[in-house]
């Protein structure tokens, strides 16, 4: 990949880029006009800060500013109180003011937690996302959502709160283990199966260099989810409506996930399997052709995510569902897809929901 390419999210005021290209996390500039106060805090984790801390820290060197670094155990299952508060206690001994940038270096948890105590802080100091994994880069570094879970459901605790920039550096995809490059394939799918019928298709036509990491196709994935996502955002900020469509194959994954322990399946393994789950559905109630679930069924198993949920028990699956942050009176909210590009937010009958249940494990 050559040049760098910038998707804007707009949202009046609290618009903001999304830098996409390769090497961009040793970029003094693009870092420099979102930093206005004299301290820095990088936030990461104990995997990204040897791959990656000292580039940014080289990056932000000549900028003069105080830059102070906290890492944070790595994984889903650290998401919670107790490591949010390793954030804010450094914060506090470092004398963190409300001009002090926070920069998340990580994959989603640490973008997530890492917005959130930017929104916490002092009632709200800047954040820039740089997101190193493809899920953080497509999916959870764009759009302000940030929080951290708690053991009776995912993401239940948090803010929307939109970072200063996304500085999305193509380069270090080359890093990621395959089962994290699978779990960040399973939010591209879902954005073009959602969204734009012809980057569904490319999606299957690409499957195979998405897989061995081809840094084109990447570069291709990564701008266009993040074109569909930043249009949903700016149409949609807190998910009064469209926005949850972004939510396709959520609510099965979140269960999985909650249901699993956080960490046992990756998040993006979850939506997965998810979508395949909110695909059968669909059939079930007559929104989507059977032509249509097979295809989407395929490029999920061809992007080597899981398509058979586990065994959790029909009861547990669906108590879980209603703690969904979809849920209204305890009715669990599906996202059904109806054909490529266009979707249904709507209750389904139980009976069909545990016949997916039942189907699916």
């Amino acid at each position: 990949m050559s040049a760098m390419i910038t998707v804007n999210v707009e949202l009046g005021e609290r618009a903001y880029p999304i830098h996409i290209g390769a090497d961009l996390i040793g970029q003094t500039g693009l870092f420099a006009p979102h930093i206005a106060g004299s301290s820095v805090a990088i936030v990461t984790n104990s995997t990204v800060d040897p791959l990656y801390g000292d580039t940014l820290r080289a990056a932000l060197a000549p900028l003069g500013k105080k830059v102070t670094t906290v890492v944070l155990p790595d994984g889903e299952a650290h998401k919670n109180w107790e490591t949010l508060n390793r954030i804010f206690d450094s914060l506090l001994t470092e004398r963190a003011d409300r001009k002090t940038t926070l920069i998340a270096l990580g994959g989603g948890v640490v973008g997530d937690m890492t917005g959130f105590a930017a929104a916490c802080y002092m009632r709200g100091v800047a954040f820039i996302q740089v997101p190193t994994t493809l899920l953080s880069q497509v999916d959870s570094s764009v759009g302000g959502k940030t929080g951290i879970n708690h053991p009776l459901g995912k993401n239940m605790i948090g803010a929307f709160y939109q970072p200063q920039a996304v500085i999305a550096d193509i380069g270090v995809l080359r890093s990621l283990p395959q089962r994290e490059l699978a779990a960040g394939l399973a939010e591209v799918i879902k954005t073009g199966a959602i969204a734009d019928p012809e980057f569904f298709q490319w999606i299957e036509e690409n499957i195979e260099a998405l897989n061995r990491c081809d840094a084109t196709a990447l570069a291709h994935a990564v701008r266009r989810s993040c074109e569909i996502k930043a249009s949903v955002v700016a149409a949609d900020e807190r998910e009064g409506g469209l926005r949850a469509i972004l939510n396709f194959g959520h609510t099965f994954g979140h269960a999985i996930e909650a249901g699993l322990g956080y960490g046992e399946w990756l998040h993006g393994e979850a939506v997965g399997c998810g979508m395949v789950m909110a695909g059968d559905l669909s059939v079930r109630l007559g929104r989507l052709d059977e032509a249509s679930r097979k295809r989407l069924v395929d490029v999920i198993a061809a992007a080597k995510l899981p398509v058979k949920a586990p065994t959790l028990g029909a009861d547990r699956y669906v108590d879980l569902m209603k703690v969904d942050k979809k849920a209204q009176a305890g009715e669990i909210k599906f996202i059904l897809l109806t054909r490529f590009g266009d979707t249904q937010i709507t209750t389904a009958p139980d009976e069909a929901v545990r016949a997916t249940l039942a189907a699916s494990v």
